[in-house]
């Protein structure tokens, strides 16, 4: 069986509150974008699931990627067998963009699918949950908006029908710790729901990405990056997640943009079949 995981973008994000727990309470739209990684699994011949990567270079070992990690929590709780994972990658890693949990939910849905467990996808996101906040999303995989530590999701219309998204991976790692540290959580008056469903050339001003400040200050290119896509007619420019890809929308074909050196995708949205 082969997927196609693909990324995601935060249409804002506000840090709302830090919990006992350590972690902290979110508000972001998130919206599934068409940059994928390909996966296929199929029943293993040896008696170990076995994972071969492709691609991008993905340096952990293979019992710390998120990929063995889902079929390990499936073979736990529902005792299937070994599998043959096989990860080309393509959504670069540490970008704020969740490939790494899509990899994880769909690993999930394909070992649901292939040995006929039969699990509704709320038993799906609960699962996944375990293998870290975005993973939830990736299941339903759907315009939502996300809450609590990220595990609650709310499934959302939102209209981007015509519209075309650029996104600009540049050769930076921003450290999800450092991000977090210069984080001074607060509640907002407004609703991120009803802004959500402002006409998107207001987002700019009342969608902001909390992680932005900080992350702007350690790294001025990350700055210039959403800059440059406003210079060129964006309506909305964001960095996605705690970084370091930026993206924005625009209304039609962008011209004008050239990143040499960076990774970058293009795409258009299209209406739900």
């Amino acid at each position: 069986m082969i997927a196609f995981p693909n990324c995601k973008i935060n249409i804002g994000l506000w840090v709302t509150q830090r919990r006992a727990d350590g972690y902290h309470n979110i508000q972001t739209m998130m919206v599934p974008v068409p940059w994928c990684d390909i996966l296929e699994i199929i029943p293993a011949i040896d008696p170990e699931t076995t994972l071969i990567i492709t691609g991008k270079i993905v340096d952990i070992p293979k019992e710390e990627n998120l990929c063995y990690l889902a079929w390990k929590l499936m073979a736990a709780n529902y005792n299937i067998p070994a599998v043959a994972i096989h990860l080309h990658k393509v959504i670069p890693s540490g970008a704020g963009l969740g490939g790494g949990s899509a990899d994880a939910a769909f690993t999930l849905k394909m070992l649901n699918n292939i040995f006929h467990l039969n699990l509704g996808n709320e038993t799906l996101r609960s699962v996944s949950v375990q293998l870290g906040m975005d993973c939830p999303f990736f299941i339903d995989n759907i315009p939502s908006l996300s809450t609590g530590r990220g595990e609650y999701l709310k499934p959302m219309t939102l209209n981007l029908d015509g519209l075309s998204i650029v996104i600009v991976k540049p050769p930076i790692h921003v450290s999800t710790a450092a991000a977090f540290a210069g984080i001074k959580p607060q509640n907002r008056e407004n609703s991120m729901e009803e802004l959500c469903e402002l006409p998107v050339q207001d987002w700019r001003k009342e969608l902001k990405n909390d992680f932005e400040q900080t992350v702007f200050g350690l790294y001025p290119d990350i700055l210039e990056l959403k800059n440059r896509m406003y210079r060129n007619g964006a309506l909305y420019a964001a960095m996605s997640g705690s970084g370091s890809a930026v993206y924005g929308l625009f209304s039609g074909n962008p011209v004008g943009l050239d990143f040499p050196g960076y990774e970058v995708f293009q795409s258009s949205f299209r209406s739900q079949p």
